[in-house]
């Protein structure tokens, strides 16, 4: 790495030389760089394919003072985005506490590695709308990697140059150039944390059950999240993704003497993503997931050489049920119903009327409030809490005795600003679904944000940074965090809150898992 007098600093990769900039955050500096390129663009023959390489470095300095592409995508059914999208988007962003001009004598330890991986359902997303400088500045190395969304990252051609999972294969590449080329940075390879939210939290699930991944990271945040859902099939099979990539061909107007495969390889990016599914789900059966999650984790095969840190928020499903759920004032029963139906589509065999007779309070069925607030708790409870808890816990229960830490949150805490960012600043929406993550971000302290926060809001986001990170540098987030199952009888929740009515829940999901749950998941 060589600095120049103009804030300029210039490093050396397996892609070529990219000059990043020096910023300045939380009254530190901190080096950026941004729009590094990890792959060979995945077009013409690449696309649907596993990423490939870097071929040659680049000839000459490459700009990483600007943000790069985003991935193609289908608009964000949450929120709205200002990409640049385009297929040639394998990129990555970078922020590192400064060093300097490392040809100095004085040598700097290398940092402990923070890599984020975005979410959006498989479908959106990107690492533009991610900025890594605060974190940075609490002495880890923050990466965060683009990767293909909807058929362009996920579509399954069963065969081998469309092996189903691209984006995960993406992920994998990202990891293995980070592992290759961060410590001129001042990274640590060793000492690598993937963490992610929501469709990001399903990859960690996902790398964490892969064999391809092993290895290759030492702890895992997983914030809301796990490819972990009825236990008799999964969320999708080879041979339905199989027919569900046929079908787009035909609705395209592919013909029926054509390859099917070789036709979508040709149509443009932007005409293939507005026929992409809302959600896409990974993708078992294959190479990078060959196990369903259960088998996978009562037969303990998967990697267990981690330490865990995962979580929920206390109302996941008021974010997400926005996509099926009606929007008008009148909810009515069979609204009620014909949204769970929509549910089961998706995951399969949910029975309806238990569903209303326990989701719905006092068996009111006749409010509007009563029906909207069940469908929310029955939403993120089949989508977002169950899953991401069961997987941390079997994961806790496997490794007991190997060492391992392993811990669980809920945060319970609404921030005014951020209610009003996600639109839950109602009733009932409550702490919904990705709020975490402006607190993990640091988003009150990045330049320029126009946001209005309290002082309460402001040190919390420094505590959630700091517990972040401090699980990134030793594996343990706070000293009075309790393990997972510190307790084996009585697991224990952190109750992620600046002013927290009691410190630790003890097994809150239990009630609604055994009434309910119980022979679903596992």
């Amino acid at each position: 790495m060589t600095s120049n007098g103009d804030n300029s600093v210039v490093v050396n990769t397996t892609s070529g030389r990219v000059r990043g900039q020096t910023i300045h955050v939380l009254d530190t500096s901190v080096d950026q760089f941004l729009n590094i390129p990890f792959a060979e663009p995945p077009v013409g023959a690449l696309r649907f394919a596993k990423p490939v390489p870097i071929q040659k470095p680049f000839d000459g300095i490459m700009d990483g003072t600007k943000m790069g592409n985003a991935c193609p995508q289908r608009a964000s059914q949450y929120s709205s985005n200002t990409y640049v999208e385009d297929e040639d988007c394998l990129v990555l962003n970078i922020w590192t506490p400064n060093m300097g001009n490392n040809s100095s004598s004085k040598q700097t330890s290398l940092k402990p590695v923070m890599f984020w991986i975005y979410g959006g359902g498989l479908a959106t997303g990107s690492i533009s709308k991610f900025n890594g400088g605060p974190l940075a500045t609490h002495d880890i190395v923050f990466v965060a990697a683009n990767y293909r969304l909807g058929p362009l990252g996920f579509l399954y051609g069963g065969r081998e140059d469309a092996p189903g999972n691209q984006g995960f294969y993406d992920q994998l590449l990202a990891l293995k150039w980070v592992r290759d080329n961060i410590h001129a940075f001042g990274g640590d390879r060793d000492e690598i944390t993937i963490f992610g939210g929501s469709a990001g939290s399903w990859s960690i699930s996902a790398h964490i059950l892969s064999p391809l991944s092993k290895g290759l990271f030492k702890r895992a945040i997983m914030q809301s999240g796990a490819h972990l859902y009825n236990k008799d099939r999964d969320v999708i099979t080879k041979s339905e993704a199989l027919a569900q990539a046929k079908g787009l061909a035909k609705q395209l107007k592919c013909s029926e003497s054509e390859d099917w495969l070789e036709f979508l390889r040709k149509v443009d990016a932007k005409e293939l993503v507005k026929y992409a599914n809302p959600t896409n789900f990974p993708l078992v059966g294959t190479e990078y997931l060959p196990l369903p999650t259960q088998q996978a984790l009562q037969d303990k095969l998967y990697y267990s050489d981690i330490d865990l840190m995962a979580g929920c928020l206390s109302n996941e499903g008021s974010v997400l049920s926005r996509g099926i759920l009606p929007a008008k004032d009148d909810l009515t029963l069979d609204d009620f119903k014909t949204s769970v139906n929509i549910v089961n589509q998706i995951f399969k065999d949910i029975d309806v009327q238990k569903v209303v007779n326990y989701y719905v309070k006092n068996g009111d069925t006749s409010s509007s409030l009563a029906l909207r607030r069940g469908f929310y708790d029955f939403f993120g409870d089949i989508i977002m809490k169950m899953p991401t808890f069961l997987f941390a816990k079997q994961f806790a229960t496997n490794g007991r005795n190997n060492g391992k830490n392993v811990y669980f949150y809920e945060l319970t805490f609404q921030s005014k600003s951020f209610a009003e960012m996600y639109k839950c600043n109602d009733e009932i929406s409550g702490i919904g679904h990705g709020m975490e993550i402006p607190f993990v971000f640091g988003v009150p302290f990045i330049p320029g944000q126009q946001m209005p926060f309290t002082d309460t809001e402001r040190q919390f986001s420094r505590d959630v940074m700091k517990m972040w990170t401090n699980f990134a540098k030793y594996g343990t987030p706070d000293p009075n965090w309790p393990q997972l199952l510190s307790d084996e009888n009585v697991p224990k929740v952190k109750n992620l809150n600046p002013n927290p009515s009691v410190q630790v829940f003890d097994d809150p999901y239990a009630t609604i898992y055994n009434e309910f749950w119980k022979d679903y998941y596992l």
